[in-house]
């Protein structure tokens, strides 16, 4: 897993529970890295699992909850990051569609070591749309929060249905319920 998203972590914390929460998590967890996140280095995605598991426990927050909060904390950071890949789509769903096919070829491109889970898009209606994601991190709820964050960015309230379809695929059910 790539250091921005560490360091992302870091953020939210920070600005959640403070930086003493920071140092807890790190104390308490002991990663091999010492910690220390470069944006571009690549970490074991286990060491952000045992970070929020540790940050669970210390605020009584549901491990679900906190990888929600992370994806809908991170996308408008990745749109300002990168607003290239958000820029020439309108709408949710065409953005959500250019993640497989052309964001994470451009990612690949950056981060030719980066593990990216893949999505699979299929609309069912106008309003309605299955998004397919697959990942052996089992971060299916932190996928979520960036669905919900990306629905944000494009003023769009959703609703969403996880199904599991087995240990490593979630098929998300997205609804438009609402468009602002």
């Amino acid at each position: 897993m790539k250091g921005i998203v560490f360091a992302e972590f870091a953020e939210l914390v920070e600005s959640k529970f403070g930086t003493d929460m920071v140092d807890t998590l790190i104390e308490k967890t002991n990663p091999p890295s010492g910690g220390v996140y470069v944006a571009t280095g690549t970490y074991d995605h286990s060491e952000l699992v045992a970070m929020v598991v540790e940050l669970s426990k210390q605020t009584q927050v549901p491990v679900p909850d906190l990888l929600i909060a992370f994806g809908k904390f991170l996308m408008p950071r990745f749109r300002a990051s990168f607003p290239q890949f958000f820029d020439p789509h309108h709408r949710l769903f065409d953005f959500l569609e250019s993640v497989h096919g052309y964001i994470h070829i451009e990612v690949r491109k950056l981060y030719p070591d980066a593990m990216l889970p893949t999505l699979s898009c299929q609309r069912v209606s106008d309003n309605r749309m299955d998004v397919i994601y697959n990942s052996s991190r089992h971060l299916g709820d932190f996928g979520r929060g960036l669905i919900e964050g990306a629905a944000e960015q494009y003023r769009t309230k959703v609703r969403i249905n996880p199904v599991a379809v087995d240990n490593d695929t979630i098929r998300f059910e997205v609804e438009i319920v609402d468009t602002r």
